[in-house]
């Protein structure tokens, strides 16, 4: 915390954090007033809620499924497929999704112009990139996300379900009745998490998918920041500064909100 002064100060590092001048909200000011503000704020909210509403539910419904697997060969096939994809590195991770997506030699492309369409420059058409990108993450993490919930629903008490199976409830009415309410808690506060770091987009890898032709759609907050106040030749670590500390307030800020929602309604809550 005691560096973050330095986005109220024009910081020069012969001068240390204490010696540097005051600028009060110069800094801040400057990017609320850049011709890229709108841009990039835009770009990180819609990529942030899209990758929220699209990534949320799958690990849910990966559980709710592997829960009621008899098999237990299949099921920990099933574990190890979906698990892998979360230790493969980020780098790697976009190397692959460039490969299966190139427009030449890609596996996708060879497949769309074998049923006689033309190839698709997915990489290089800004308004493929979001989703790219949500829908690899959700690849890569849906496996390892679930591990919680699957650990939440071993936590519900086995009679409620021989109960229900007496009474005639199906596997979908044991699921809704049974083990939705029971991992709800943990799903509140997964969700509040989630939204707490909502303007956190990945920086790796929207950093390595970027390229000139989308660029349009791809620059955020965190890729921004890298370019203009460290990759740049004027080394702007005031500026950069402020951009992080804006960006953990609004973070801060939407994390109270949600959570109180949460207490408001009765849920769980973080506190």
């Amino acid at each position: 915390m005691y560096g973050a002064q330095i986005a109220f100060k024009n910081f020069v590092v012969t001068k240390g954090i204490s010696g540097s001048d005051w600028v009060g909200f110069v800094h801040f000011v400057r990017f609320f007033n850049s011709y890229e503000f709108w841009r990039i704020m835009s770009n990180t909210i819609v990529l942030s809620i899209y990758t929220l509403l699209a990534s949320f539910p799958f690990p849910i419904i990966l559980a709710l499924s592997l829960n009621y697997v008899k098999s237990q060969i299949f099921k920990k096939s099933v574990q190890m497929i979906t698990y892998a994809p979360h230790f493969i590195s980020v780098v790697v991770m976009v190397g692959i999704i460039i490969e299966l997506l190139d427009p030449r030699n890609g596996i996708v492309n060879r497949l769309i112009m074998g049923l006689g369409f033309e190839p698709v420059r997915f990489m290089g058409t800004p308004e493929y990139f979001k989703s790219i990108y949500v829908w690899s993450g959700i690849w890569q993490s849906v496996g390892f996300s679930c591990i919680i919930y699957l650990a939440a629903l071993s936590s519900i008490d086995p009679s409620l379900h021989e109960a229900a199976v007496v009474d005639g409830a199906t596997k979908v009415q044991r699921m809704w009745h049974i083990d939705i309410p029971g991992i709800m808690p943990i799903a509140i506060i997964i969700l509040i998490m989630n939204v707490g770091h909502m303007l956190d987009v990945g920086f790796e890898k929207v950093l390595l998918m970027q390229n000139p032709l989308n660029m349009r759609t791809s620059e955020v907050i965190d890729t921004y920041v890298y370019k203009v106040g460290l990759a740049s030749q004027s080394m702007n670590y005031s500026y950069s500064a402020a951009i992080g500390l804006f960006k953990s307030v609004i973070n801060l800020i939407l994390l109270l909100i949600v959570n109180k929602i949460a207490q408001t309604t009765k849920q769980a809550s973080l506190w």
